[in-house]
């Protein structure tokens, strides 16, 4: 009989703040695991940075004695700062992203009119194209471009887990906004479909909650629970209706609160801006832009 394949050891930390689901995915034959969109605390009235979130990852990841070969980010967040480069400099792993990440570093940019946003994907470790495969220890996991939300965004695949980042949300809340810059209702349907194609069994581990009173927070579901109840994308929906209803309904959303300094870091993958002479780092607030 052939071997039973090795089942991930998943850990989500949930951000209350930013409503931001992170993932520790292990292998428990090797100890050794991805961290997936990890945050960088910040406070917008100060403007200062805090690592409470992240240390939570180190310190469990430390007493799991696991390795971190990687540092996932499912897209360039607009409502959290990555925490990749400082859990890099304490675990190590590499940092990766999808390879469109070139074309938000363009947009954003010429945005901040910023020449110290590079264009050609640095400073990330690892750029995957779509349908590549990398290892987590002895798992065998593959990169799926899900875009939509952003250009760049990517899911990844590890046995019958995915990790779907912005695409979809839990079914009583429906899909990603696609109003952003590169953002598209009709490439992030196509998304989607990919997405549900997959066996009704695979687990869908998201990215961020947002629960009405009624429930907790939560942050798997399933490919059959989002064909059956998925309120914008359920089976049946057509191409045509959602991006009616999606774009009615982005014209009716706010920016994120932290829209503006999250992305001058995460398109530099979570580096903060060069120190100026006075020795301090400055985010720019484009007005009237946006």
């Amino acid at each position: 009989m052939p071997d039973t394949p090795i089942q991930a050891q998943i850990h989500a930390f949930y951000d209350a703040a930013t409503h931001t689901v992170s993932h520790v995915v292990a292998d428990p034959a090797t100890r050794r695991c991805a961290i997936i969109d990890p945050v960088l605390d910040y406070d917008p009235k100060s403007g200062r940075t805090g690592t409470l979130s992240a240390e939570l990852l180190v310190a469990w990841v430390q007493a799991q004695q696991l390795t971190v070969d990687w540092l996932l980010e499912t897209h360039c967040h607009a409502d959290h700062l990555s925490a990749a480069p400082w859990l890099q400099q304490r675990l190590g792993g590499r940092i990766a992203i999808g390879a469109k990440i070139t074309e938000v570093q363009q947009v954003f940019r010429q945005l901040f009119n910023d020449p110290g946003i590079p264009t050609d994907g640095r400073p990330f470790d690892r750029l995957f194209e779509d349908g590549e495969r990398f290892a987590i220890g002895s798992l065998s996991a593959e990169v799926m471009h899900t875009p939509g939300h952003t250009p760049a965004c990517v899911s990844y695949r590890v046995g019958d887990d995915v990790f779907i980042g912005d695409t979809l949300f839990m079914p009583d809340y429906g899909s990603a906004r696609c109003d952003f810059p590169g953002g598209d209702a009709a490439t992030l349907y196509r998304s989607v479909q990919r997405l549900l194609s997959l066996p009704p069994h695979t687990r869908l581990h998201l990215c961020h909650d947002y629960p009405p009173s009624s429930r907790p927070a939560c942050w798997i579901s399933t490919v059959a629970e989002q064909r059956a109840h998925n309120v914008h994308l359920h089976e049946g929906v057509t191409e045509a209706a959602f991006i009616a209803r999606r774009q009615a309904r982005d014209r009716q959303l706010a920016m994120p609160v932290l829209l503006l300094p999250a992305v001058q870091l995460n398109v530099r993958a979570g580096q903060l801006p060069e120190a100026e002479a006075n020795g301090l780092r400055y985010l720019k607030i484009p007005l009237n832009a946006l």
